[in-house]
C-alpha cells in the first residue's frame, strides 16, 4: 500500500502510520470474524447434542395416599355466569346471548397445587360466531384462550393482577401488565398442557411449561415471586369457544417423559376448596343503606373478605367487560354509582340487553351472590322481586343493613384505603420532582457544554489572530468552576416524613366521591318509598351490623323527612280538579277582558247601558201584567215605584266616590254600580299580576291535593320552575317581572302568596283557601294597583311598573288551520319565518282547554336517558 501512493506527501510518516493503523484494524476485524464462526459452530454442536433431550426427568413412583378419585373438578361456585358446565363439567360452554358473547368467561379448578410437578389439558373442541347486530363495535379477537394458574383469592380473570399468570393461544406468556412472547400458538382440535413443577429436588423447581400435542412448547419458565410458595389452581378463560377440560387420570396426549395428572396428585401436595353452600343452599345477600353512606366501599370490603361472592349489578358488567378488553368510554358526570352509564360501543352493554341475561341466568346457578343495587334495595316492591327469583328452596336469602354509625371494621378499612391513596400520591409527587431534577440537571449540563464550546471558538479566533500577527499564541484558560448542586434539604425531610392521615381524615365516617351514589332524578321518584327490610318479605335473616333497628328506623325516617323538603316529586302528576280549575280560570279571565274592553269603547259602552235599561223596563212590564192579571193593581203600582226609586239610586251611583271604594265590598266586579267593572283601569302589568296570584294559588294548593303527603304541604322556592312548568306546561319567567328579589315579587303579590323561610330553601305558602272564588284575586289585584297609583300620585315613582312583554310573532299559535296563524305558510309557496327561541318556547306551551288536550305531563321519551333499566331480582 505504501509503495502504491503516489504523491511525496503521502509517502510522508504521516502517511505511513495512518497506512499501519488501518492495516490492525483489518486484522483485528478478520480475528473477530474467526472468533464468531467459532462460537456459532460450538453452539451449534452443542444444540445437536442436546437436540431431543427433555428438560424433566420421569415422574418416580409415589406411594402416598392420593386424592379421592373425581374429586379433582372446575369449581362452578367461583365462575363467571357465562361459564356453562357439559358433560358432568368435563366440557365447557359460553353463553352467547344479549351480548355474553363479549364477555370472557372464567372458571377456576377445586383444587390448587402447592408442591410436587403436576399437569392438566386443554382441548379447545369448536369455535363461535355469534350473530352481531348492524353497528356494532366488535372488539378483537373474538375468539379467545388463555390456560394458567392463580391463587383462590386472586381474581378469576387471567392477566388482572399478579397473583396469577397464563398462556394465551395467540403465543404469549402474561402475567399482570408483561406480555412475552413464545410463538407457542394452539388452537382447535390442539391438546395443550400446562405442566406446574413446585418440586424443590428438581432443576427446573417453581416453573411452568407449556405442551402442545404432546411436544414441548416452550421452555420452564420462572414463576413471578408473588406467586412462590402459593397454592395455584388451574384456571381458564375463553371467549366464542367449547373446551374439554382434562384433569386425569389419563392424558389425552402423552408428554416425552411420565408425569402424574392433578387427578393423581397425592393428597399433601394439593389443597382441595371445599364448597361453601351451606345445607346444600346459595347465599343471596341484599345490603341495605342509604345513599352517599359508605355502601359501595362496604361491598368491595366484603368481596375482598368473601372471594367466593359473585357480585350482581351494573357496575359489575362494566368491570367485567374492561377485563374482557372493552373499555367504558365515560362521559362526564354520565350515570351514578348505583346506575353507571355505558359508553363502550357494544350495543347489548350500552342498552343494558345484557342485563337481563343475567337476571334469567343468575338464579340457575350455584352460586353465591351479592347484589348491591342500592336504590332497588331500599324499595320493597323491588326488593320483592328478586325474592321471588332467588327460591328460598336454593338460597339463603339474607338483607343486610348498613345505616348509622360505621363499625370499627369498615372505619379501618377506609383509612386504609385512604392512606394507599395518599402514599400512591405522594410517589407520583416524588417522581415527578425527581424528573423535574433530572430535567433540570440535563439543561445544567446542556448549558455548560454549550459555554466551553463557546470558550473553546473563541480562544481559536484568538490564537489565529496571534499567528497572523506573529504574537505570541495565548495559553488554555480555566473552565470555572461548575457550582456545586444544592442539596434538596427539603427532599430529604420528604424522603424520611412518612405518609400519614390528618385527623380531619381520621374522622371520616366514609370515604369522599367524586360521583353520587344515586342520580338526582331517581332519587327524586323513589325515596319516599324506602323503607326497611323485614323478615316478613322473605328473608331467613336480616342482620343490623353497624346500629340496631331501632336506631336505623329513625334514622331513615329523618333522612327521608329531609329529602321530603328538599327533593322534587319526579312522579307527580296533575289532577283533574287542576285542569278543570284551570279551563274556567281561563275561560272567566278572557271574559273579563272582553268586558273592559267593550267599557273602554264609548259606543259599546252606551250600548250595554241602553240594552240593561231596555233589560230591565221589559222586565218590570212583564211582571206589572202578571200583578194585574192576577187582579193586584196595587201590587203592581208599587212595584212601579219601587223600579222608579231603584233608577234614581243607579243614577246617584253613576257619582261613586271611586278614590275611597272599598273594593272588598263590591258584590259584581263586572258592575260596581254605575257599569263600570272593577277591573277597568287594569294595564298589562296589572292582568300579568292577576294571572300570577291565581296561577301560584292554584299550584300550591293542587301540589298539596295531588301528592297528598302531610310531610309535604308545599315545595321550596328553588323547585316552584319545576312544578310550574309540570302544571301548566309552560316556563317561569321571572325575569318579566323586572324585580332583582323574589321577595319583592311577594310585595306585588300580597295577601295572595308568601314565603316561609329564607332564601331558596323556604316554601311557598298559598294565603287564600283553596275555595277561594276568582273573584277575590281581581279585588287584591285592584287593591295593590290603587295603593301603586297613590305613591305614583304623591311622586314615589318606584312604585310604576314596567313588565318585560313577550316579542311579537307570526300569527297566534294555533290560529287557522295551518297552525301558525292564516297566509299561506304551509302551502309551499313560502318559507314558514324562523321563531326565537322564546317563540319557539311559546309555541310548545299546550293549554288545557286545546281542542286536543294533553294525556301526559311529563315527556315520555322511548328508550330514553331515564327510561327503566333491568334490576337483577326482576324479570
Amino acid at each position: 500500500s505504501f509503495f502504491r501512493l503516489k504523491t511525496p506527501v503521502q509517502r510522508s510518516a504521516a502517511g505511513w502510520r495512518r497506512i499501519m493503523a488501518e492495516m490492525e484494524v483489518e486484522e483485528s476485524k478478520d480475528l473477530n470474524e474467526e472468533k464468531k464462526e467459532e462460537v456459532a459452530k460450538d453452539e451449534a454442536q452443542e444444540a445437536e447434542g442436546n437436540e431431543g433431550k427433555e428438560l424433566e426427568a420421569d415422574a418416580p413412583s409415589d406411594a402416598r395416599p392420593k386424592v379421592k378419585a373425581g374429586s379433582v373438578a372446575l369449581n362452578f361456585e367461583e365462575s363467571t355466569l357465562n361459564a356453562v358446565p357439559v358433560n358432568g363439567g368435563k366440557m365447557l360452554m359460553s353463553l352467547t346471548e344479549g351480548g355474553m358473547q363479549h364477555l370472557l368467561a372464567c372458571v377456576r379448578a377445586n383444587t390448587g397445587i402447592k408442591s410436587g410437578r403436576y399437569m392438566f389439558e386443554v382441548r379447545i373442541l369448536e369455535t363461535l360466531q355469534p350473530f352481531e347486530q348492524p353497528g356494532a363495535r366488535v372488539y378483537m379477537p373474538r375468539q379467545l384462550l388463555r390456560v394458567g394458574l392463580s391463587q383462590s383469592s386472586s381474581s378469576l380473570f387471567l392477566a388482572d393482577g399478579l397473583e396469577n399468570l397464563s398462556f394465551d393461544c395467540d403465543g404469549t406468556f402474561v402475567h399482570h401488565k408483561s406480555r412475552t412472547r413464545t410463538n407457542a400458538k394452539f388452537w382447535k382440535d390442539q391438546t395443550v398442557a400446562l405442566l406446574l413443577n413446585l418440586d424443590p429436588k428438581s432443576p427446573n423447581a417453581n416453573t411452568v411449561s407449556l405442551f402442545i400435542d404432546g411436544q414441548r412448547a416452550t421452555e420452564p419458565i420462572q414463576l413471578p415471586e408473588e406467586m412462590k410458595g402459593k397454592t395455584l389452581y388451574p384456571t381458564v378463560n375463553y371467549k366464542n369457544m367449547s373446551l374439554e377440560v382434562n384433569f386425569g387420570p389419563v392424558p389425552r396426549a402423552a408428554l416425552p417423559f411420565t408425569c402424574h395428572m392433578l387427578q393423581q396428585a397425592a393428597a399433601e401436595d394439593v389443597e382441595v376448596k371445599a364448597s361453601t353452600r351451606k345445607d346444600g343452599k346459595s347465599d343471596f345477600v341484599l345490603p341495605v343503606a342509604l345513599p352517599d353512606m359508605g355502601y359501595f366501599d362496604w361491598v368491595d370490603k366484603f368481596l375482598a373478605e368473601n372471594p367466593g361472592y359473585v357480585e350482581l349489578s351494573d357496575r359489575m358488567i362494566l368491570d367485567w367487560a374492561a377485563k374482557s378488553g372493552i373499555w367504558n368510554r365515560k362521559n362526564a358526570g354520565a350515570g351514578s354509582n348505583d346506575k353507571p352509564e355505558a359508553n363502550t360501543g357494544v350495543i347489548a352493554i350500552d342498552d343494558w340487553s345484557i342485563s337481563r341475561v343475567m337476571a334469567a341466568v343468575a338464579p340457575t346457578m350455584p352460586r353465591n351472590y351479592v347484589v348491591p343495587e342500592l336504590k332497588a334495595n331500599l324499595v320493597p316492591a323491588e326488593r320483592k322481586d328478586a325474592l321471588e327469583r332467588f327460591t328460598s328452596d336454593e338460597f339463603q336469602r339474607r338483607a343486610i343493613v348498613l345505616m348509622g354509625q360505621p363499625d370499627d371494621s369498615y372505619r379501618e378499612y377506609i383509612q386504609k384505603k385512604m392512606l394507599e391513596e395518599k402514599e400512591w400520591q405522594a410517589e407520583l409527587e416524588k417522581k415527578r420532582k425527581a424528573q423535574e431534577a433530572e430535567r433540570k440537571r440535563q439543561m445544567d449540563e446542556r448549558k455548560r457544554k454549550a459555554q466551553e464550546a463557546q470558550r473553546s471558538l473563541e480562544l481559536a479566533k484568538k490564537r489565529k489572530l496571534a499567528q497572523e500577527a506573529g504574537e505570541e499564541e495565548p495559553g488554555d484558560e480555566e473552565p470555572p468552576e461548575a457550582p456545586e448542586a444544592p442539596v434538596e434539604a427539603e427532599a430529604a425531610v420528604e424522603e424520611a416524613t412518612p405518609v400519614t392521615l390528618t385527623e380531619e381524615e381520621k374522622a371520616l365516617k366514609y370515604l369522599p366521591s367524586t360521583s353520587t351514589d344515586i342520580a338526582e332524578r331517581e332519587l327524586a321518584r323513589s325515596y319516599a318509598s324506602f323503607a326497611l327490610p323485614q323478615k316478613s318479605e322473605g328473608f331467613e335473616k336480616v342482620e343490623f351490623v353497624w346500629e340496631k333497628e331501632a336506631a336505623c328506623s329513625a334514622l331513615l325516617k329523618s333522612w327521608v323527612l329531609e329529602k321530603k323538603q328538599t327533593q322534587r316529586a319526579e312522579d307527580l302528576v296533575p289532577g283533574a280538579e287542576f285542569k278543570q280549575e284551570w279551563q274556567k280560570w281561563q275561560k272567566v279571565v278572557g271574559e273579563w277582558r272582553r268586558s273592559q274592553s267593550d267599557f273602554k269603547d264609548p259606543s259599546k259602552r252606551k250600548a250595554a247601558k241602553d240594552k240593561k235599561a231596555e233589560d230591565a223596563k221589559k222586565l218590570l212590564e212583564e211582571e206589572k201584567q202578571t200583578l194585574i192579571e192576577a187582579g193586584d193593581e196595587d201590587g203592581a203600582k208599587a212595584l212601579e215605584e219601587k223600579a222608579q226609586a231603584e233608577a234614581a239610586e243607579a243614577e246617584a251611583k253613576e257619582e261613586l266616590d271611586m278614590e275611597n271604594l272599598d273594593v272588598f265590598a263590591v258584590e259584581d266586579i263586572q258592575d260596581i254600580g254605575n257599569g263600570e267593572p272593577l277591573f277597568a283601569n287594569f294595564g298589562y302589568e296589572d292582568w300579568i299580576l292577576l294571572s300570577t296570584r291565581f296561577e301560584l294559588h292554584l299550584l300550591i294548593h293542587s301540589f298539596k291535593r295531588d301528592l297528598d303527603d302531610a310531610d309535604r304541604p308545599s315545595f321550596p322556592l328553588k323547585h316552584l320552575s319545576y312544578y310550574y312548568h309540570k302544571y301548566y306546561r309552560k316556563a317561569w319567567n321571572f325575569q318579566q317581572f323586572s324585580v332583582p328579589e323574589f321577595d319583592d315579587l311577594l310585595e306585588l303579590l300580597k295577601d295572595s302568596i308568601s314565603l316561609q323561610g329564607e332564601g331558596q330553601e323556604g316554601h311557598l305558602k298559598a294565603d287564600n283557601a283553596a275555595d277561594a272564588p276568582p273573584e277575590r284575586f281581581v279585588k287584591l289585584t285592584e287593591d295593590n294597583r290603587r295603593e301603586r297609583q297613590r305613591r305614583i300620585d304623591a311622586g314615589d315613582e318606584t312604585a310604576r311598573l314596567k313588565f318585560a312583554r313577550p316579542a311579537a310573532s307570526f300569527g297566534a299559535v294555533g290560529a287557522g288551520s295551518g297552525g301558525v296563524g292564516k297566509g299561506s305558510y304551509g302551502k309551499g309557496k313560502r318559507p314558514y319565518p324562523q321563531l326565537g327561541a322564546a317563540q319557539q318556547a311559546s309555541a310548545q306551551a299546550v293549554a288545557y282547554n286545546s281542542n286536543k288536550p294533553r294525556t301526559t305531563y311529563a315527556p315520555q321519551t322511548k328508550g330514553g336517558p331515564y327510561a327503566p333499566r333491568q334490576s337483577y331480582g326482576r324479570g
